[in-house]
C-alpha cells in the first residue's frame, strides 16, 4: 500500500506531452544512436569486462572503469559506496527521483565456453583462496548497459527532468552487496528515489525479448550452515561413538519433511543440502560434520517456519541420538541473504506499457517461474524503503540455439555453467533501449 501511495502521489507530478512520447518512446532514433554506442563504445567495454572479471566485494578494477565512465557522461560520482559500490548522481531541474542499478560480480568458475574473449583470471577471494573467476551470470552485460543508458540520458537531458541515479553494485552473487550500500547511507547520503529499476540478462530467453511481471519477482534465500557434533571411534566399535554422519543423514532426510508436511502447499519453499562434509578415513568414524544448505521461499512467515523448523530438526535429532545438550548441531543462518523481490504493480504496468509501446506485444516472453533463484535488489525496495521497484528480464540467447536444442544438438548453457554464454550485442543493446526508454518516460518533464 505504501509503495502505491508513493508511487500514485509522484505520478500525479508528472505529464507526457503527445510530442515528448514521440521523442522518448517510439523514436526510432534512439535505437540507432544505442547501436552506433554499442559499436564506438560499449563493445570495448563488454569485452574487457568479460575478460576481466572480479570476485564479489573485491570488483575494484571493474568499479573503477564504471566511475570513470559516468563521471565522462557529466554525473557526480562516489565511489567506495558500501565496499567497492559505485553511485553516480545526475540532477536535471525539478521532478522525481529514478535510480537504476547493474549489479559488477563474478562467480568462482574456470570459464569453458569457447568464446574467444574467455576470462583466463584468477583472484583472492575474501575468504583468502585464490579462485578463477567467470562472469558466468551476465553482469558484464548489465555494467555495460547501465553505461550505455547513462551516456543516452546524458545525450537526451531536453527529454527529461528530475535526477537521475545510477548505481553499481558489489556482491550480488553473495546476495550482501545491496544491503552493504544501504547500510552505508545509500539512502540518506543520496537523493532516495521514487522508482528503482533494474534488468537480468537471461540465457533461458531468446534474444529479442522482454520479460516483466507484477508481484513476486524472485526468492528469498539464506544461506545456513548446521554442525553436528559426534564422539570419534574405531569404525569396528560404533557403539563406542556417536556418529555425526548417521546423525547428518537423520537431519537431511528430516528437513524434507518441513516441506512437506509444515508448509501448505501452495506455499512454495525449498531446502537444499547443497554440501555434506565429515571424516577422512574409510575405517574411522569422525568427531564433526558440517552441511551447507540454501534456503527458498517467496514469503516471510513461510521463510521464519522453515529457518526455525531447520533448528528444531537439527537439535532434536542430536537429542535423540543422545548428545549431551553442550554437544547439540549448531545451526548458523549466514549474513547472505536477501529477502523476496516484488515489483510494484502500479509501476511495472507503466512500464510494461512504455516496451509495449516501444517494441510492441510480441516483445514479451513471460513464462512461468520454474524455480526459486534469489536477488538482493530487493533490499533497495523493501516494503521499509516506500521505493517502488521493477525488475525485468532482457533475453541473452539466439532462438537459433534454442532450436539446435530442440532438434537434439546441444543445450543452452545455464547460469553459473562454465559454458555459459550470450550474445552481447543483442543483450546491451536491447537492455540499454529498455532502461532508457522506461527511464525518459518516468522522468518525463511535467507540464506547465
Amino acid at each position: 500500500m505504501k509503495h502505491l501511495l508513493a508511487l500514485a502521489a509522484t505520478t500525479a507530478l508528472i505529464w507526457t506531452s503527445p510530442a515528448a512520447a514521440q521523442n522518448s518512446s517510439t523514436s526510432p532514433e534512439l535505437k540507432a544512436a544505442i547501436a552506433a554506442d554499442y559499436d564506438d563504445k560499449l563493445e570495448a567495454l563488454f569485452l574487457d569486462f568479460h575478460r576481466n572479471p572480479e570476485l564479489s566485494y573485491k570488483e575494484v578494477r571493474t568499479a573503477g572503469i564504471i566511475a570513470r565512465e559516468w563521471r565522462a557522461s557529466g554525473f557526480t560520482v562516489t565511489e567506495k559506496v558500501g565496499g567497492t559500490g559505485v553511485v553516480a548522481v545526475m540532477k536535471n531541474g525539478d521532478g522525481p527521483t529514478l535510480m537504476l542499478r547493474a549489479d559488477m560480480d563474478g562467480l568462482p568458475l574456470v570459464e569453458d565456453s569457447g568464446l574467444d574473449y574467455m576470462s583466463t583470471v584468477k583472484q583472492v577471494s575474501i575468504d583468502g583462496e585464490e579462485q578463477p573467476v567467470m562472469h558466468a551470470c551476465g553482469h558484464d552485460v548489465h555494467i555495460t548497459s547501465l553505461i550505455g543508458t547513462g551516456r543516452r540520458l546524458a545525450a537526451l537531458k531536453d527529454q527529461w527532468q528530475g535526477t537521475l541515479v545510477l548505481i553499481a553494485q558489489p556482491a550480488e552473487e553473495r546476495i550482501g552487496g545491496a544491503k552493504l550500500m544501504i547500510d552505508d547511507g545509500l539512502y540518506s547520503r543520496f537523493p532516495k528515489p521514487d522508482f528503482a529499476m533494474a534488468f537480468h540478462v537471461s540465457a533461458d530467453t531468446p534474444t529479442g525479448k522482454l520479460s516483466i511481471g507484477e508481484g513476486i519477482e524472485s526468492s528469498s534465500s539464506d544461506s545456513v550452515d548446521i554442525i553436528v557434533h559426534g564422539v570419534g571411534a574405531h569404525g569396528a566399535s560404533p557403539h563406542r561413538g556417536k556418529d555425526p554422519i548417521v546423525m547428518g543423514a537423520q537431519i537431511i532426510m528430516n528437513l524434507q519433511t518441513i516441506i512437506s508436511r509444515e508448509i501448505a502447499p501452495l506455499k512454495p519453499g525449498v531446502i537444499t543440502v547443497g554440501s555434506f562434509h565429515s571424516g577422512f578415513k574409510h575405517n574411522i568414524i569422525s568427531d564433526k560434520a558440517v552441511m551447507q544448505l540454501t534456503v527458498r521461499s517467496d514469503d516471510e512467515e513461510t521463510r521464519a517456519k522453515l529457518l526455525e523448523g531447520i533448528k528444531r530438526v537439527a537439535t532434536n535429532v542430536g537429542r535423540m541420538n543422545g548428545l549431551p545438550e553442550d554437544k547439540l548441531p549448531e545451526v548458523k543462518i549466514s549474513h547472505e541473504s536477501t529477502p523476496a523481490n516484488y515489483n510494484d504493480s502500479a509501476l511495472t504496468k507503466r512500464v510494461k506499457d512504455v516496451f509495449a509501446a516501444r517494441f510492441g506485444e510480441k516483445v514479451f516472453d513471460n513464462k512461468p517461474r520454474e524455480g526459486m533463484g534469489a536477488e538482493d535488489f530487493a533490499y533497495f525496495v523493501a516494503p521499509n524503503t516506500d521505493v517502488p521497484g521493477v525488475y525485468f528480464s532482457v533475453g541473452g540467447t539466439p532462438q537459433a540455439d534454442f532450436d539446435r536444442e530442440k532438434a537434439g544438438g546441444a543445450p543452452v548453457p545455464s547460469h553459473h555453467s562454465p559454458f555459459f554464454k550470450v550474445a552481447p550485442r543483442e543483450s546491451v543493446t536491447l537492455g540499454t533501449e529498455a532502461m532508457t526508454a522506461a527511464a525518459l518516460e518516468l522522468l518525463a518533464p511535467k507540464s506547465n
